[in-house]
């Protein structure tokens, strides 16, 4: 008998110190009710749900009629499953990784290197770059999810410059009067990046010792502030104090005045390109991400970072906020499915979600493998996995041109993600 080519799978959970503890994670609840004989720790911090074939993260198929223990070694047995084009744009490698995290503490100021660069550092630092692969990602809110995104407009950082003594010295007087220039005057791009690259390393490259204080009478100033009833809605006053508390004296609490602050609502969706700075601060987020582990880090994190390579990298590119929302669009004629499609050939990702009325769904084949996490209802499979149990947690394997009929139950309404790759 043929082995199937739609299979359930039990995915990896990390549980890094700035995920959210015990029920309060969505990682939590869908690993748990993923499979009942789970039980939640509420002293735990769960953080990451990784569905994908990465080494840091295989995840291990279940099905006792396949012999391969884990999905990457199935895929390797079986490459055809990847579809035509995948096999061949990627070597016969899932191209994607697949998460959900839930963000209790803010989880680093950092960026994802281009192939070049993650080609180097690997080579160089394979401890803490552990492949070569770039890492662009995409994060879809389950709940209201607020991040860094992007470096602000000029006039915004200018605006902070002047506002907040405290960040303007931390950068220097030569610098901060030359970004001010560039802001008042038509410059080119390039001159705008460069002055802003000037700012953002003399901040990142300042002594800890200046930052403490620096940070120390800001906190001060703000605190008095809002004992007095006075608006610190000019200096991001509660922000600041919150990643404060979660990393007292770091230089990555200044990053506010140079990155765009983003609250995603459920269903927003934000994707982030190489040598794009970010971090994500709270809330649960489904994610998607070439498949790779490297990321440059150079605050809010106990972890090794890298400031020097992550000022060089950045491309300093200004946007605003609103810029920064990454909208889906309606996935062929498929009433209930939306596609986030980014602009990278390495993963797309198609948010399903079916009103009660719907008693049977049928997921199509596409030319390319698919991962599909059960986020909310229930349902149960026709075909070759006949009568197997859908539930919040419950993730399947979809290997190229398979198709899916699902049997919905009445409540309450279906949520799935589908992560691909649609070339």
């Amino acid at each position: 008998m043929a082995e199937p080519r739609v299979f359930p799978l039990s995915c990896v959970v990390q549980d890094y110190a700035w995920g959210k503890l015990g029920s309060d994670s969505e990682v939590a609840q869908l690993w748990s009710t993923g499979d009942p004989d789970r039980e939640i720790n509420p002293d735990k911090p769960y953080a990451e749900l990784w569905m994908g074939s990465h080494p840091k993260g295989d995840a291990l198929i279940v099905d006792n009629r396949i012999t391969e223990k884990t999905l990457g070694q199935w895929i390797a047995a079986h490459p055809e499953c990847l579809g035509s084009g995948v096999r061949e744009k990627f070597q016969d490698q899932l191209p994607f990784l697949f998460k959900v995290l839930s963000v209790r503490l803010a989880l680093s100021i950092q960026a994802h290197p281009d192939k070049a660069l993650a080609k180097k550092l690997h080579s160089q630092f394979p401890h803490h770059y552990p492949d070569d692969n770039h890492k662009p990602e995409m994060a879809i809110a389950l709940t209201p999810f607020r991040g860094l995104c992007g470096f602000r407009p000029v006039p915004e950082i200018v605006a902070f410059l002047q506002d907040v003594p405290e960040f303007r010295t931390l950068i220097g007087q030569e610098a901060a009067q030359n970004l001010e220039s560039v802001a008042a005057s038509p410059c080119d791009e390039a001159q705008v990046q460069k002055a802003l690259q000037r700012c953002f390393t003399c901040m990142m490259q300042s002594g800890k010792k200046e930052c403490a204080e620096q940070l120390n009478l800001l906190v001060q100033r703000i605190s008095q502030l809002a004992q007095n009833g006075g608006d610190v809605a000019r200096c991001i006053g509660d922000l600041l104090l919150k990643l404060h508390s979660q990393f007292p004296g770091d230089i990555g609490c200044f990053a506010i005045y140079f990155l765009n602050v983003l609250t995603l609502q459920p269903g927003e969706a934000m994707f982030l390109g190489a040598n794009e700075p970010h971090a994500y601060l709270e809330g649960d987020c489904v994610e998607c991400m070439a498949c790779s582990d490297n990321t440059v880090r150079a605050g809010l994190t106990p972890k090794y970072i890298d400031v020097q390579t992550l000022c060089e990298m950045l491309t300093y590119t200004v946007a605003p906020a609103s810029s920064k929302l990454f909208q889906p669009t309606p996935f062929g004629i498929d009433p209930y499915a939306m596609l986030y499609d980014p602009p990278v050939p390495d993963f797309t990702v198609i948010k399903i979600e079916l009103p009660i009325s719907v008693a049977q769904y049928r997921v199509e084949g596409l030319d390319s493998p698919s991962i599909l996490l059960f986020v909310r209802g229930q349902a149960t499979i026709n075909g070759t996995q006949e009568g197997l149990s859908l539930h919040p947690g419950s993730v399947l394997f979809i290997s190229a041109n398979e198709s899916l009929v699902i049997n919905v139950d009445d409540a309450p309404p279906l949520l799935m993600f589908r992560a691909c790759c649609l070339l």
